[in-house]
């Protein structure tokens, strides 16, 4: 089998599976779910910082195949050009959806603070009690399926770039590594996923099941970062910069926010720290 499809599998498991798996947890554990994905959102954007800031960046400096270090604007414009896509892509969203929820105004914080915001299915709750039409609920629908999605293309990117950068390598390398990561990360976005759901009236078998689906841009995501980090080591540079600029928005624009305004509590701070350090220890191993 060759490495493409390897890749395509692997990243299958740690989309699909992950959220998948989170969604199955969320449907198990409703009861005080909200601290469990606190906990988890922080212990996940923990271990994503580190792996930004000690594996995906430095390696753009210097990606596999280069014969030296890649100048510092390349590195800064990729970086920059991957927050600003998510940044935007939330910001349209949340700009099409949040007024039409009466709750959310000027008071309310500008990002989630619980399970169904996460998702906008309070977006969507809001369009099945003004009986709006089979189309307006068709699009309220996609409107959800975007913002679960929108965060699985970026890490796929990340996966598919570090193998692209491993030359080759399947097992132990940094691409491995980090689909376990993402893997891990993707659980509690799973919960996120399926406890609206089932609140909402949904059985929890179709709930499971779209929220593992959810999870399926992860491998467009890989194969579009290992695509371009085959074309040549500026092009992997690029491609692992831009990565590592998504996921620090979703860290620090997403993540994080979203922990503490779930609970707040000094917890996922902790859970921060000890997500960081056990990112920074599975990149080095």
């Amino acid at each position: 089998m060759s490495i493409f499809w390897w890749i395509v599998i692997i990243t299958a498991i740690a989309g699909v599976g992950g959220t998948g798996f989170g969604g199955l947890v969320g449907a198990v554990l409703r009861r005080d779910s909200e601290k469990i994905v606190s906990l988890l959102l922080a212990f996940a954007g923990g271990v994503m910082l580190a792996v930004v800031c000690f594996e995906l960046i430095p390696e753009s400096f210097r990606p596999e195949g280069a014969t030296s270090d890649m100048p510092l604007w390349l590195v800064i414009i990729g970086v920059a050009l991957g927050f600003g896509l998510i940044y935007l892509l939330n910001y349209v969203i949340d700009k099409h959806t949040n007024p039409e929820v009466a709750h959310i105004d000027n008071e309310h914080p500008k990002t989630a603070d619980g399970l169904d915001e996460l998702i906008h299915h309070d977006h969507y709750e809001t369009h099945v009690k003004n009986e709006s039409s089979k189309y307006e609920l068709f699009i309220a629908g996609i409107v959800m399926a975007c913002a679960i999605a929108l965060h699985n293309v970026p890490e796929g990117m990340v996966i598919g770039a570090s193998y692209a950068g491993d030359a080759g390598e399947i097992v132990g390398g940094a691409g491995f590594i980090l689909a376990i990561v993402i893997g891990l990360h993707n659980i509690p976005e799973g919960m996120s996923v399926s406890v609206p759901l089932i609140s909402g009236g949904m059985s929890k078998g179709k709930a499971i099941a779209i929220t593992a689906l959810s999870g399926l841009p992860t491998v467009i995501g890989a194969i579009i970062g290992y695509s371009l980090g085959l074309l040549s080591p500026i092009w992997l540079s690029i491609s692992l910069s831009f990565a590592g600029g998504a996921m620090i928005y979703v860290v620090f624009g997403e993540l994080l926010p979203e922990a503490f305004l779930m609970w707040k509590s000094k917890a996922p701070g902790a859970f921060a720290l000890i997500g960081t350090l056990v990112g920074l220890v599975l990149v080095n191993v």
